[in-house]
């Protein structure tokens, strides 16, 4: 295995490269179609989000029908809620950007034939298309400013060009192959869903350094050796996360949370490629004249 790894270590560099023109792809066709990389939900782009729960509901289809005929112009997304051990509907979530919400909450009692009471069985919060965007544009800044930080953080560390190029762009490809995947997935972004893509950055970068420091720190063995080494712990690190996460997916029956869980999932399954095919891979090219 040895020997084929480092006959074939340039080879292995096509699927991650292929992985993000891909991905990169995907977003281009978003932005195309929609102006932006990403379907941002009401909490970033401003509008109405109402939480409806009840035994008497409706098949989310109909109660879309239904919406539609009385605001013809109007913008919905609605969700369906279950409860985690039956799985048996108890609410819905609606969102809109453009309709009021005493006009949504009067519309909602006739259809649904019940009294909505705030704090009970209803409820309902606004937010302004300024403050929204605003908003967005600070969480890209944030995550734009923590890649500042960590580039200049690994420079200082490593203090040699290749190695922290390699570090940087792993975490690159995770959140391009992430934003690619929620595009495909219909997933709209929400501050939950930039929440998990700054933890998934922090968590990528992490194992980059864990094998990069074995790698260029360490002398004892072989190049080989020692990536193997740092892929063992690193990949169970990533994986005992990666079932964690799986399981709270399915034991969570709040929709943020279950699609925070997603990304991460999602992220940190590329993270393995990332690191352990394309870091990897960029440091046996770089200590190529060792062993």
């Amino acid at each position: 295995m040895e020997e084929f790894y480092n006959k074939h270590y340039k080879v292995v560099l096509v699927l991650p490269i292929l992985m993000i023109l891909a991905s990169v792809l995907i977003i281009f066709n978003q932005y195309q179609n929609t102006g932006d990389i990403v379907n941002k939900d009401v909490s970033l782009k401003g509008g109405l989000s109402a939480e409806i729960y009840s035994e008497k509901l409706i098949e989310k289809s109909d109660l879309e029908n239904k919406l539609r005929i009385k605001f013809a112009d109007g913008e919905f997304f609605i969700r369906e809620l279950s409860e985690l051990a039956t799985e048996q509907k108890n609410g819905i979530i609606i969102e809109s950007s453009n309709i009021k919400e005493k006009e949504l909450r009067k519309a909602l009692e006739e259809i649904l034939e019940i009294k909505l009471e705030d704090e009970k069985n209803y409820f309902a919060r606004e937010t302004s298309p300024i403050l929204g965007e605003r908003f967005y544009k600070q969480m890209i800044l944030t995550i734009l400013l923590a890649f500042l930080l960590m580039t200049v953080t690994v420079i200082i560390i490593y203090r040699k060009i290749i190695p922290s190029i390699a570090i940087i762009s792993s975490p690159i490809i995770d959140i391009t192959v992430t934003i690619a995947a929620i595009n495909l997935l219909g997933f709209r972004v929400t501050d939950a869903t930039i929440a998990a893509l700054l933890l998934m950055i922090g968590y990528g970068i992490d194992t980059d350094i864990l094998l990069t420091t074995k790698v260029l720190k360490r002398k004892e063995g072989t190049v080989y050796n020692r990536i193997k080494g740092s892929f063992f712990t690193g990949f169970t690190m990533t994986l005992t996360t990666i079932v964690a996460l799986t399981l709270g997916t399915i034991v969570v029956k709040s929709f943020l949370l279950k699609e925070m869980f997603i990304v991460l999932i999602i992220g940190l399954s590329t993270d393995i490629i990332a690191t352990y095919v394309w870091n990897a891979s960029l440091l046996r090219w770089y200590l190529k004249d060792e062993d």
